[in-house]
C-alpha cells in the first residue's frame, strides 16, 4: 500500500476537457500516482502548478494563448522541483527539440499505452529523461530548426495567407524586410513558395 506522502503528485494540462479527464482517470488508477490539479492552457498551468506544487506536470503543446513550450519554460523557471513531461498528439522533431530546450524532462505521444505513460511519469519523477523512441530517431535525421526567430514569426503570420504588408504592419517592420525574411525561410526549408514553406515548417514543428 502506497501512502499519500509516497504518491507522485501530478498536474495535467490540455485544452480538451475530455482528454484532460481521460488522462486523469487513467493515471489515478495507478496506486502510486495522484492528480492534484488540471489546467486548460499554458497560463492556467503556471498558476495551477504554483498553487499545487506537483512532482510532475503533464503538458500538451498546442493550446490557445501560452503554448506548452512557453508554459514549460515558465513552470520550470518558477518551480524548479516540478518536472515537465510533454504529452502531445503532435510527434514532430522540432517540437521535441524546443520542449527539451525549454526544460522538459520527457516527450511522449498521447496514443502511447497506459502503462507506458505511467512508466514515463515515474522515470521523469526519478530524474531521468524519457523520449519517444521513434521521435528521437526522427529528430536526429531532421536536424535542428534552421529558421531564425524572426523567420519563424513571419511564417506563422503567413500561415493564414495574409500579405507581406499586413504582416509588416502587425510586427512593425517594413514590407521589404518581411519579404526578405519570407524568402530566406523558403530557401532554408527547401520550399518553392510561401505556402509550401509554411506547410513544411509546421510538419517539422519549427513554427
Amino acid at each position: 500500500m502506497v501512502s499519500d506522502a509516497e504518491r507522485i503528485r501530478l498536474v495535467i494540462v490540455d485544452d480538451q476537457a475530455m482528454l484532460r479527464g481521460a488522462l486523469a482517470a487513467l493515471l489515478e488508477l495507478e496506486e502510486d500516482l495522484t492528480v492534484v490539479g488540471v489546467a486548460a492552457d499554458g497560463d492556467e498551468a503556471v498558476q495551477v502548478v504554483a498553487r499545487t506544487e506537483p512532482d510532475v506536470c503533464l503538458m500538451d503543446i498546442q493550446m490557445p494563448g501560452m503554448d506548452g513550450i512557453a508554459a514549460t519554460r515558465a513552470v520550470r523557471a518558477a518551480n524548479s522541483d516540478t518536472r515537465v513531461l510533454i504529452v502531445t498528439t503532435f510527434a514532430r522533431p522540432g517540437y521535441l527539440r524546443s520542449a527539451l530546450d525549454a526544460g522538459a524532462s520527457g516527450f511522449v505521444v498521447k496514443d502511447a499505452p497506459a502503462e507506458q505513460l505511467a512508466d514515463a511519469v515515474r522515470r521523469v519523477h526519478a530524474g531521468m529523461r524519457v523520449v519517444d523512441h521513434a521521435l528521437a530517431e526522427a529528430s536526429l535525421f531532421d536536424g535542428a530548426n534552421p529558421l531564425s526567430e524572426r523567420e519563424q514569426q513571419v511564417l506563422r503570420l503567413a500561415a493564414d495567407g495574409r500579405s507581406a504588408a499586413a504582416i509588416a504592419s502587425e510586427i512593425f517592420l517594413s514590407a521589404g524586410t518581411v519579404r526578405n525574411n519570407l524568402s530566406a525561410a523558403i530557401g532554408k526549408v527547401g520550399a518553392s513558395n510561401r505556402a509550401q514553406a509554411v506547410r513544411i515548417a509546421q510538419d517539422k514543428g519549427w513554427v
